[in-house]
């Protein structure tokens, strides 16, 4: 059984391997820091004595996710990890940033589920994992790029669900959707969370106990559990009020 992990260099991507290791799942580890890569792989062989190997990639450029898939085939488990994030007011943040959040949490998402999904609808098995996030249930002001990319992860993934309920296919969806992890990804989008943060070990431990047992919505923590409750309740209107007044104290202003 292989499993091809996205954004597998740090945090979650990370300890999503570690936990599939540990189950002996053969991992394939994608991301662009070599050097990270290969301390990962040299610990999961080490530890685990599992096959392992990476490739380094930069999920932004499209064409680079149809080589990963034309260079790596027959695999059982696909988990779209990598994403970006970026805050700040929409109209003052830079556009490239713009481009690079939406290049790798959507387009990157979007290309590998497809050509994954149909090699597994090909053969009427296997499992994909696209990492969301709480915010994927909510508009996002002053994170505004990022939010909507995660939605948008939601919306396919439930659609592609769906699809494949219709069908009866073997083939199974889930999404991941944390609140705060400590992880990389709060200091390169520059941000500092005042809800309690979970750790990466303990999000991924929870997440492939839920997605072995065919957990389509995985959230981790009772205060996420909770903000997925209400965003079903609470006008938009309002969820953007608070996700704002939420944001804003990111930064340490009222």
């Amino acid at each position: 059984m292989r499993v091809l992990i996205t954004g597998a260099s740090s945090g979650i991507g990370r300890d999503l391997a570690r936990e599939f290791a540990k189950r002996k799942y053969d991992i394939i580890l994608v991301a662009r820091n070599v050097e990270k890569l290969e301390s990962i792989k040299k610990e999961l062989i080490d530890k685990y004595k599992v096959n392992t190997e990476y490739l380094s990639i930069d999920l932004s450029d499209r064409e680079k996710c149809i080589e990963l898939h034309n260079k790596i085939k027959d695999i059982d488990i696909l988990v779209n990890n990598a994403g970006l994030g970026d805050f700040g007011n929409f109209s003052k943040t830079q556009l490239e940033k713009d481009f690079s959040i939406i290049d790798t949490n959507i387009t990157a998402m979007h290309t590998l589920t497809k050509l994954y999904l149909k090699d597994m609808k090909g053969k009427n098995s296997g499992k994909i994992l696209n990492v969301a996030s709480i915010a994927g249930f909510l508009p996002g002001p002053l994170m505004a790029t990022y939010y909507a990319s995660k939605n948008y992860v939601v919306r396919l993934s439930e659609a592609v669900r769906e699809e494949l309920r219709k069908e009866k296919s073997n083939v199974k969806m889930s999404i991941l959707c944390p609140g705060p992890v400590r992880t990389n990804f709060n200091n390169v989008a520059n941000v500092k969370f005042e809800i309690s943060s979970l750790s990466s070990e303990y999000v991924a431990k929870y997440t492939v106990n839920k997605f072995l047992k065919g957990k389509f919505y995985i959230v981790p923590g009772f205060q996420i559990k909770c903000a997925k409750f209400f965003s079903k309740i609470v006008p938009t209107p309002i969820l953007a009020k608070c996700t704002y007044y939420m944001q804003k104290r990111k930064e340490g202003k009222e």
